[in-house]
């Protein structure tokens, strides 16, 4: 199966001291940072994917469930959580559920000890997904683990296809994959198909043409983002389907470096936490997203992979049956037809422009000033054909969440160093408690 050798890196490296320790399990953490009652059936479809693949059945891999749960978000109670099946816990060696009141006591532990102020805790802990997916990768270093796998409460190991008149599905090893190829990378990043973006399928008329829309598209989005990508998902309908060359492939392909980053996603997502000092955290600016984006840019010097597997990103919660096998022969399409699909639409646009001063300042501060300008010039001729087209004034407010995070950019970037900071003191003690003081 080609997973990592028992003898592995544990306790860090740095300055060239490397600790090993031989013939143990090699213990994998599943990451989830979720806030939705769907979370048991997810779980329960992972769990069974690794036991498929045979990966549950290797007597040198210890299994490992870390969740950071939030109740507010969906109205959850922490039963929907932790109350797993005792046939699924049996598979499972470990679990940590991690709520609000864990979180603050691993912030006053580290406050008590001098390693981090208050401060500092809240830039690494804080609210929002950053600070979840910070407080996983936390306890998984805490708790020796040598590789955490991010998964996403609304994706199932699932890829589909297009290649004949109806849907053709396929199973993933998600975490096998992973595994396969992480030893001797920092991070291995798989791929999504299904209802990955948010953007609608569109029928063009006068008030909003195809050139119209592609401004405000690259107005609000990242570098990443490729107009003939986003066009070719509309014309499916807004449905993102597996490439089958990746498909067929048993090869990762290092991720290189685009505009000062080496982009990933938040979910299918590996970290090797065997070489301590190279794990970097999660950042987002208050009340955005992007936590996968401002890690990117902290990769240049890292080894990052795209390897061959694939998770179905239920975007609209509508496919959750797939996860009791039924397999439909075709996919809606996500026509901009319905307050819920417009909304969610809108609250993306709000997510992208909120990160998007922040990314800039980061990769292109020579230019940002510029960039900026050009992006109010973009929207100003463009918000009112969006909003006229969706039938949504609220689009309105793309605008004025670009000033505010434009106006805040300097205050979000002295924040995003000092989580980095915040982290190295925090990691540096992790490498110091499993290695008797010695760092």
């Amino acid at each position: 199966m080609g997973l990592p050798s028992c003898l592995v890196y544990t306790g860090g490296l740095q300055g060239g001291s490397v600790i090993l320790k031989q013939n143990r399990k090699i213990n994998v953490g599943i990451g989830f940072v979720s806030g939705r009652k769907s979370f048991q059936k997810v779980l329960k479809t992972n769990i069974y994917n690794c036991l498929e693949s045979g990966l549950i059945s290797e007597k040198d891999i210890s299994l490992n469930l870390f969740t950071a749960y939030d109740l507010k978000y969906s109205r959850t109670r922490k039963t929907d959580y932790t109350n797993i099946s005792k046939n699924l816990l049996e598979l499972i060696d470990k679990t940590y559920f991690i709520g609000r009141k864990a979180i603050q006591s691993d912030i006053d532990d580290l406050i008590d000890r001098n390693i981090v102020s208050e401060k500092e805790a809240r830039c690494v802990f804080g609210s929002g997904y950053a600070g979840k997916r910070n407080i996983v990768l936390y306890t998984a270093m805490k708790n020796d683990m040598d590789y955490l796998i991010f998964l996403d409460d609304d994706e199932y190991p699932l890829a589909v296809t297009n290649t004949r008149s109806s849907a053709i599905w396929g199973g993933q090893h998600v975490l096998e994959t992973h595994l396969s190829n992480i030893e001797d990378a920092d991070i291995t990043n798989g791929y999504h198909c299904g209802y990955v973006s948010p953007i609608p399928y569109m029928e063009f008329n006068d008030i909003m043409r195809e050139e119209d829309f592609r401004l405000f598209i690259e107005c609000i989005s990242n570098d990443i983002i490729n107009w003939d990508a986003i066009r070719s998902v509309m014309d499916n309908g807004g449905v993102t389907y597996a490439d089958t060359k990746v498909l067929t492939s048993d090869n990762a392909v290092e991720v290189r470096e685009k505009n000062h980053s080496k982009f990933i996603s938040g979910s299918n997502l590996c970290i090797n936490l065997t070489r301590p000092c190279r794990v970097k955290p999660f950042y987002n600016p208050p009340n955005a997203r992007g936590e996968d984006t401002f890690l990117s840019t902290c990769l240049s010097r890292h080894k990052v992979l795209r390897v061959p597997c694939y998770t179905f990103h239920d975007g609209f919660s509508t496919y959750r049956h797939l996860m009791d096998g039924v397999l439909p022969i075709k996919l809606n399409h996500i026509k901009a037809d319905s307050e819920n699909i417009i909304r969610r639409f809108y609250r993306a646009c709000i997510g992208w422009i909120r990160y998007k001063p922040l990314l800039l300042y980061i990769t292109d501060r020579e230019n940002y000033c510029r960039r900026i300008k050009d992006i109010r010039k973009g929207l100003e001729a463009v918000l009112p054909k969006v909003c006229e087209y969706f039938s949504c004034s609220d689009f309105n407010n793309v605008t004025a969440e670009l000033d505010r995070y434009d106006r805040n950019v300097k205050a979000h970037y002295r924040q995003f160093t000092e989580t980095q900071q915040a982290w190295t003191k925090i990691s540096d003690t992790l490498i110091a408690d499993h290695t008797g003081g010695e760092i």
